[in-house]
């Protein structure tokens, strides 16, 4: 019957008019109320006021050129600092392009309209509206080239064990500088954020390790190693009572990387588990495609990576990251104290111990 109350209603749909006094948290509380805005408001108030709490683990995958943009240095890099970020799976271009702003080189804002045929001419390179000369590639690969080649390198290693080493060696180069925390690698080695790529030699990074790799350098990304930590990483909070909560920054191999710690445990291991505890994305990417950058939480369920009881803990925002992940940093900075940091790389060994004791009582050889 008209009238008659069906569903639980949300509050009215009644926004106080913007002034020039409004701020962020404002803006995003009370005028974010449908659509992919009520996503994003959605989005940063899961992160702020539950994701936040001590007891949860929080995992940020990374796709997309986004350090180019300078959102390592504007947005992942305070996160860090605040204790908001613990652990990272990015791809190995956005921590070479990172690179860049760490041992002093510079990007600009250019034009996608510009022709591609005049800047290679020109010795420019373009990520869409990101210029930088030809030179930053080739003194970021000079340098790569020879940091890797030090004794520490030369041997098999995960790649949060090789972002380590290479953050401690770009803190050494700002230092030398003057500059300070223009780096994500070397923030994240200063507050034991542990960094790992999923698709090693997918990148500027691997392709230099190939090629020392002919001349005999004994560096070699450990995958298997890489899988287990992360799922050691994921284990350990929920064997501890905490919970796991995950960031997606866009999608592809991160996203994937980042979500099969929980596959990895329950279904490869048998180890008993439900999933991660929340879930945010920021995607453009449509779901009715059948590519993984789309795949949505509920689907997520089915394969494991997602607990089903926390499904009224996920969002998923389509929205560009460029656009969604200053929102994000700036509400929960505003809005939550810092956090201790967990340093997860300094308990590393510990946790993979405690995975692989599980592992052997669960399936002996």
């Amino acid at each position: 019957m008209p009238g008659t109350k069906r569903y639980p209603y949300g509050p009215k749909i009644d926004p106080r008019p913007i002034t020039p006094s409004t701020n962020l948290s404002e803006l995003i509380d009370q005028t974010f109320l449908a659509y992919n805005a009520g996503r994003m408001r959605e989005a940063v108030q899961l992160f702020t006021r539950k994701m936040l709490a001590p007891d949860v683990t929080i995992g940020v995958s990374l796709s997309g050129a986004l350090t180019p943009a300078g959102l390592g240095i504007s947005c992942l890099i305070p996160l860090i600092q605040h204790g908001f970020i613990d652990w990272i799976v990015s791809t190995g271009a956005n921590l070479y392009h990172d690179t860049h702003f760490g041992i002093g080189l510079t990007l600009h804002q250019g034009s996608p309209h510009v022709s591609d045929v005049t800047l290679r001419q020109e010795g420019v390179v373009r990520i869409y509206d990101i210029f930088f000369d030809y030179e930053v590639l080739l003194q970021t690969d000079a340098f790569f080239y020879q940091t890797i080649t030090a004794p520490e390198f030369q041997k098999p290693m995960s790649t949060a064990e090789f972002h380590y080493l290479l953050g401690r060696y770009v803190a050494e180069r700002e230092k030398a500088l003057g500059q300070k925390r223009r780096s994500l690698m070397s923030v994240a080695a200063e507050y034991g954020v542990p960094i790992y790529t999923s698709s090693p030699g997918d990148s500027s990074i691997g392709m230099n390790v190939a090629a020392k790799a002919l001349q005999g350098n004994r560096l070699a990304f450990d995958v298997s190693r890489d899988v287990n930590e992360t799922a050691a990483i994921v284990y350990a909070t929920k064997r501890s009572g905490g919970k796991s909560g995950v960031v997606i920054l866009g999608g592809g191999s991160p996203k994937n990387f980042l979500l099969q710690t929980e596959p990895q445990i329950q279904e490869v291991m048998g180890l008993t588990e439900k999933g991660h505890d929340y879930y945010i994305q920021f995607t453009d990417a449509r779901p009715d495609t059948g590519g993984l950058s789309g795949a949505t939480p509920s689907e997520g369920v089915t394969w494991g990576k997602v607990d089903p009881e926390a499904l009224p803990n996920t969002v998923v925002c389509y929205i560009d990251s460029t656009v969604a992940l200053p929102l994000l940093t700036a509400y929960a900075l505003a809005n939550h104290a810092p956090r201790p940091p967990k340093r997860l790389y300094d308990q590393r060994e510990e946790m993979l111990s405690a995975l692989a004791a599980a592992y052997r009582q669960q399936r002996p050889a």
